[in-house]
């Protein structure tokens, strides 16, 4: 009979965390090593460190020139020079040298006159120690060097060595077990795709977020789903010298989802579901004193409930607190629905307009790692709230530094994969960085009124004129003074299966019943273009089988095609060549940039238009296959 777990034991991320911190005994499983000096870096010490000898353990000279007793100079001056016989009232000295018995002073060299091989010429007085280190004038023996817990710089280490300390005690690097399990998982180290088998790649993800930490990974083969075997596996992993746990996938509440019941034959489980999203499987348990947790299989997911529940650990074994992020104040650019009752844990995109620094929300779903990858930031939404209003101000936790937000370029509007490419070449020689959002050109016109982007690509058709960008531009931005740069032609049509074996010949096609169409969202340039098209020859989105199912890319639309999800998809030549897909032309079509005219003194602005009149990256663009960039750059309409 097949097991099924449900969520016995919900709990929200704070009485969760403070729950299972609670059952850990982290002096019971924290180790001491002993380590040469110049292995220490960046480690914690484990006990307080005592300075062995004095720095410097000798009296020495602090400058060059000649060690004397100070009474032998009282009265000097320029005007009053002395005579001094070398080896008898002076001996020269160098800026280190250990001080001649019964000598207590230093004149320096530039006030010493040499008359022969046996006399100099002073014209100063000098006092008892006057330019001379005193023993112990740094680091005096027994001295407190560092106490317990401290983590050693660079600086420290040079320190150790001069008060005569070789050796360092201190906090072990600790070892994290990492099993990812599923039947599903191929590793990628087989060097080989194989059909209904994904790569596993949490794993790497994991381990390098445990190095990071300072931890140490220690990687398990993939575990099939197989009961005995995995119990097997975690039984051996919690009697190594591994002090975390971490069993990657199978938390969830599925017939083969194992975890909870190995954990609850081995140890306590102490919470079997969290309140948050991503990261809702997780399971937290300890066994024989070790912490161990179920940690989510979606990519996303896994990430987070590893940063809640696994790095504060690896830090505490190490003896310091885990950092914390820097948070900024953001406004959201368009009202954030959230589930009631679950801390969402939001990825966005953040850049600075004006005096304000504003938040686009990525792709909210869990397996999605390219939006960790993509993001500025994360807004947390408390599990009390049904979400947040656009223009409410809220705390975001940056996952990168803010000097990057205030070098970002704010790119809202119509997908187009030539931006992708300024991303690129503008990263080559200024650290500048584009956060693009696409929600259709529509959508980018409203965010440049809403102050909330520094530029909008838009590629709206004017179905009366056959003009592009113009009225909408008038309709929508009326009152401010913009720009339009043309930016690229770009050829629309119908993307469709290699060889195209539906025999599909255009727009006519679509309205076949055994043909399954996938579109662009409302308010994309895209999607008004073949509005326009349909209505050319009087055919009703009614009869198109997939007019409602929407994509937000080119990418998207071309790979639905490729799955199989659809048939046919309207689409850029450059996506369904990416893809080695069929073309059916519908139409050229202009995409332009629209920038508010107060930007364009921007540095960033100035860069971006500079790289987009450049050969190099019109030869870029021309690679890509269906695209005219011969205008890109060149204005094309002014908004007064």
């Amino acid at each position: 009979m097949l097991k099924r777990q449900t969520y016995l034991s919900m709990k929200n991320l704070n009485d969760a965390r403070q729950l299972f911190f609670s059952k850990i005994n982290i002096d019971m499983i924290r180790e001491i090593e002993v380590l040469p000096v110049e292995k220490t870096l960046g480690r914690v010490t484990a006990a307080p460190v005592f300075a062995k000898i004095s720095s410097p353990y000798f009296h020495s000279s602090a400058m060059d020139g000649v060690a004397v007793r100070a009474e032998s100079t009282y009265g000097v001056n320029e005007r009053k020079p002395k005579i001094l016989e070398l080896g008898k009232d002076a001996i020269w000295v160098n800026t280190g040298d250990p001080m001649p018995e019964g000598y207590d002073s230093v004149i320096m060299v530039e006030k010493i006159n040499q008359i022969d091989e046996l006399h100099i010429e002073i014209k100063e007085s000098v006092y008892p120690w006057h330019n001379v280190r005193k023993v112990g004038e740094d680091i005096v023996a027994t001295e407190l060097l560092f106490p317990q817990n401290h983590k050693l710089r660079p600086y420290d280490l040079g320190a150790l060595i001069s008060a005569g300390i070789f050796e360092v005690k201190v906090w072990k690097r600790p070892k994290v077990a990492i099993i990812p399990t599923g039947s599903e998982l191929i590793s990628y180290k087989e060097n080989r795709i194989e059909a209904g088998k994904i790569l596993e790649f949490n794993s790497i993800n994991l381990s390098s977020l445990t190095k990071e930490a300072g931890g140490i990974p220690i990687v398990y083969d993939i575990v099939p789903d197989d009961e005995s075997k995995l119990y097997s596996i975690v039984k051996q992993a919690v009697i190594s010298d591994a002090k975390i746990i971490i069993i990657n996938a199978g938390s969830s509440a599925g017939s083969k989802d194992y975890t909870v019941h190995i954990l609850k034959s081995l140890g306590e489980v102490l919470v079997h579901g969290i309140n948050i999203m991503p990261g809702k499987p997780t399971i937290l348990a300890t066994v024989n004193g070790k912490p161990v947790i179920g940690n989510p299989g979606y990519s996303v997911s896994s990430i987070i409930s590893f940063e809640q529940f696994v790095m504060p650990i690896i830090y505490w074994l190490q003896g310091i607190d885990p950092p914390e992020r820097k948070k900024i104040k953001v406004v959201p650019t368009r009202n954030i629905p959230s589930k009631l009752g679950m801390e969402e844990f939001l990825r966005v995109n953040i850049g600075k307009i004006r005096d304000k620094y504003v938040a686009t929300p990525l792709p909210r779903g869990a397996g999605v790692l390219t939006t960790l990858i993509k993001a500025e930031g994360i807004i947390r939404i408390d599990s009390l709230s049904e979400g947040i209003s656009e223009y409410e101000e809220v705390e975001a936790e940056l996952l990168v530094d803010e000097k990057e937000l205030i070098n970002t370029v704010v790119i809202i509007g119509s997908h187009d994969i030539c931006i992708d490419i300024i991303a690129d070449e503008i990263r080559k020689k200024d650290n500048i960085r584009i956060s693009s959002s696409n929600v259709g050109s529509l959508s980018g016109l409203i965010a440049l009124k809403k102050g909330i982007s520094h530029i909008a690509g838009s590629h709206l058709l004017d179905l009366d004129t056959g003009e592009y960008n113009i009225s909408y531009v008038k309709k929508y931005l009326k009152g401010m003074k913009v720009h339009i740069f043309n930016f690229v032609l770009r050829e629309q049509g119908l993307i469709v299966k290699k060889g195209n074996p539906k025999g599909i010949k255009g727009i006519k096609d679509l309205v076949r019943q055994d043909i399954k169409f996938v579109n662009r969202q409302p308010g994309s340039g895209t999607r008004v273009l073949l509005d326009y098209k349909l209505k050319q020859i009087n055919i009703s989105p009614k009869n198109i089988n997939g007019y409602e199912h929407e994509e937000f890319t080119h990418m998207a639309v071309a790979v639905d095609v490729l799955s199989g999800v659809a048939d046919c998809g309207i689409g850029i030549f450059a996506a369904a060549k990416a893809l080695n897909l069929d073309f059916i032309p519908i139409g050229k079509e202009q995409y332009d940039l629209i920038i508010p005219s107060e930007f364009l003194d921007d540095p960033k602005i100035k860069k971006i238009l500079e790289i987009i009149q450049s050969p190099r990256f019109k030869k870029r663009v021309e690679s890509l296959g269906g695209y005219d960039p011969q205008n890109s750059g060149k204005l094309f309409f002014i908004l007064q």
